[in-house]
């Protein structure tokens, strides 16, 4: 299969966002190819970053490609991949993946057999990948993490982001066209990851 060059995490958010769908990230062996996606930028009211650096959201300021772990009301961690120069701070929320590796492992930590519900939603992909706040600030191109760029016919759509009350009409988050792992449909019509790759 053909594969995209490597992700560049120094771009903006949301061009980062569309540039991981497809790609496959695994945590200690366990994992899938992502396949939805909300992006952040410290511009934006409802980015942690946009108050400025404290310490529950020092890792989001980067340096970039590393990962930023928050807690999620305070139940649900959620794993965000920083991008843009250190100090800017930007991330791209994982909201969903394809279970591809260590399924039998992530129906353990899930408690349920259903493949298309074991990582479709943040707090579920964290869940079953094992992540918790010890990922905050580890580099996603190192053990334990895996990343591996998508193929370069990945299509792409594009919406509104999920559960927030700020910026809500920012079409910041992106998912995998046709994927029924998402965490919620997309209204809206598939783009090329060729044509998203040339915006911004």
């Amino acid at each position: 299969m053909p594969r995209r060059r490597n992700i560049n995490f120094n771009a903006d958010a949301p061009q980062v966002a569309r540039d991981l769908i497809g790609a496959l990230l695994l945590v200690d062996g366990v994992g899938g190819l992502i396949v939805e996606t909300e992006a952040y930028d410290m511009a934006d009211p409802a980015s942690h970053s946009h108050g400025g650096p404290r310490p529950r959201n020092l890792s989001l300021f980067g340096p970039p490609r590393h990962v930023y772990v928050y807690r999620s009301y305070g139940i649900h961690w959620c794993l965000n991949l920083v991008c843009r120069e250190a100090g800017h701070g930007a991330g791209v929320l994982i909201r969903a993946i394809q279970p591809t590796h260590g399924l039998d492992v992530m129906r353990q930590r899930r408690g349920l057999q259903d493949e298309r519900v074991l990582c479709s939603g943040p707090g579920r992909v964290a869940q079953a990948l094992g992540i918790t706040r010890e990922h905050d600030g580890l580099p996603v191109d190192q053990p334990p993490f895996e990343l591996q760029p998508a193929s370069a016919r990945t299509d792409v759509i594009a919406g509104v982001r999920i559960g927030i009350s700020k910026a809500i009409d920012l079409p910041w988050r992106f998912g995998l066209a046709g994927s029924r792992f998402v965490s919620r449909p997309f209204p809206v019509v598939p783009m090329s990851s060729a044509s998203a790759e040339s915006a911004d």
